[in-house]
């Protein structure tokens, strides 16, 4: 068996050479389609795509040559093996520089052939991945990473453990700002695809027509402005993970080809009927309610019971710990750079609505005013210092325990919940699991929440 299973495209005129060829490659693990001529071969290569084409130099109609030049033309990545007797040698020769992989003469033999087909489709992965890097080099990619030694955060990190082994689809769900592309990432990094691209896009970002195109690619004239063929993010996450951010903005008429993509792989670009095959493991995140979304026949039921096989809750980051706040202040800071009390204390207490993208802005904000290497609350935005000093909030002591904090959020929602765990732990945007281990931390009892 074949190392590599490659879409093996078999091309020649002689029957009994051609099924023989099939049989072989196929006993190999390879995926393989035949074509009596080249007439035959560019239509099965209208619809299909290969890695590999072992084509006869000499058939009736079409020569190999011609439709060499013609692969080379409309499917650049696949490499093209060219078989010819002795008397066409010379214009194989020739062939090479019209960029044929190799040639073999006949009679070929069957082992020899099958080393030749394993190192084109090498040749054909690394242009691949190569067009894969630079389009990712091009997109670019976040330079934050997780934090967090909260109940709510550990929870996340053991889920993501439990979760990024596996190919099937995940649901991350969480307020905008809570760092949904960074969980997206860590789910990647621990799969065993971690090796292969990670390509992101937000869908509320782009209008449906550029969204489509963005995911699924388009061909030339496809549209006005389409001056050259493209492919789709999915061809460019092609072995590797596709995150789609704000899925529940996805247009309506979009759903159904997403859903085609994730049942069987397969795709076509914008104004091209060829059909496509990708592998590809996608994670969506959203921070809408999905099951509303489809009550409301605004999502398809079928796709978010496609991509909804696990979810992970990102919690908000009024809804983790002031320790875990004031670590991801100091990670976003950066070395040599020191906050104040009254700045620590003042980031420690305000609700961040805007969660930690706000978070990552004020403290930039602070850097740009400070006028040396110590942040002060003055240099806080107005709204963050304005909530510190409001009427009715808590006002710290200087000598204040920041796990106090903690514990008084606590209570206050479960004094606001009636003592209702379920909805207490949902305001915190944290789970239940994690809302009894916060109890039990902090030695909270029934009586200060019916007091």
């Amino acid at each position: 068996m074949a190392d590599i299973s490659l879409d093996l495209l078999i091309v020649d005129d002689d029957a009994e050479l051609r099924e023989a060829l099939v049989s072989y490659m196929t006993a190999q693990g390879h995926r393989v389609t035949s074509a009596d001529s080249g007439e035959t071969a560019v239509d099965t290569l209208a619809s299909r795509t290969f890695a590999v084409a072992v084509v006869d130099m000499v058939m009736p109609g079409m020569s190999g040559i011609q439709l060499l030049e013609k692969v080379k033309d409309d499917n650049p990545e696949m490499e093209v093996i060219l078989l010819t007797g002795q008397g066409t040698i010379e214009r194989a020769v020739e062939a090479m520089k019209l960029g044929a992989y190799d040639f073999l003469t006949k009679p070929v033999r069957m082992k020899q052939l099958e080393t030749v087909i394993a190192k084109a489709g090498d040749t054909a992965n690394i242009r691949k991945e190569n067009r894969q890097l630079k389009a990712l080099l091009q997109r670019g990619h976040s330079k934050h990473k997780m934090i967090g030694e909260s109940p709510a955060m550990e929870e996340v990190f053991r889920l993501i453990e439990r979760a990024a082994p596996s190919e099937k689809p995940i649901l991350i769900q969480g307020e905008s700002g809570t760092g949904k592309e960074l969980v997206a990432r860590a789910l990647h990094d621990a799969s065993c695809r971690s090796d292969k691209p990670l390509v992101v896009i937000n869908c509320a970002a782009l209008p449906e027509p550029l969204l489509e195109s963005e995911l699924f690619g388009h061909e030339k004239g496809a549209f006005t402005g389409a001056a050259a063929s493209k492919p789709g993010l999915f061809e460019v996450a092609d072995g590797g993970t596709l995150f789609i951010d704000e899925i529940g903005e996805l247009a309506p008429a979009l759903q159904p080809k997403l859903l085609r993509v994730l049942e069987d792989g397969s795709l076509r670009r914008v104004g091209s009927l060829k059909e496509r095959h990708v592998d590809v493991r996608m994670i969506a995140a959203t921070n809408r309610d999905l099951s509303a979304e489809v009550e409301a026949k605004r999502f398809r039921e079928d796709l978010y019971y496609r991509i909804n096989m696990m979810t992970i809750m990102l919690p908000p980051l009024r809804g983790r710990t002031t320790d875990d706040i004031l670590l991801l202040a100091d990670h976003f800071a950066g070395e040599g750079w020191e906050f104040d009390r009254e700045c620590r204390e003042a980031i420690a207490r305000y609700s961040w609505p805007g969660n930690v993208r706000q978070l990552i802005n004020a403290i930039e904000r602070a850097k740009i005013l400070a006028d040396d290497e110590v942040l002060r609350k003055e240099n806080l935005p107005p709204e963050v210092v304005g909530q510190a000093n409001a009427s009715g909030a808590t006002v710290l002591a200087p000598d204040v325990d920041l796990a106090s904090l903690t514990r008084a959020r606590v209570v206050q929602a479960l004094q606001h919940e009636g003592g209702n765990k379920l909805r207490a732990a949902k305001s915190l945007g944290v789970s239940r699991r994690s809302l009894y281990r916060l109890i039990e931390k902090y030695h909270i009892e029934r009586s200060e929440v019916n007091s």
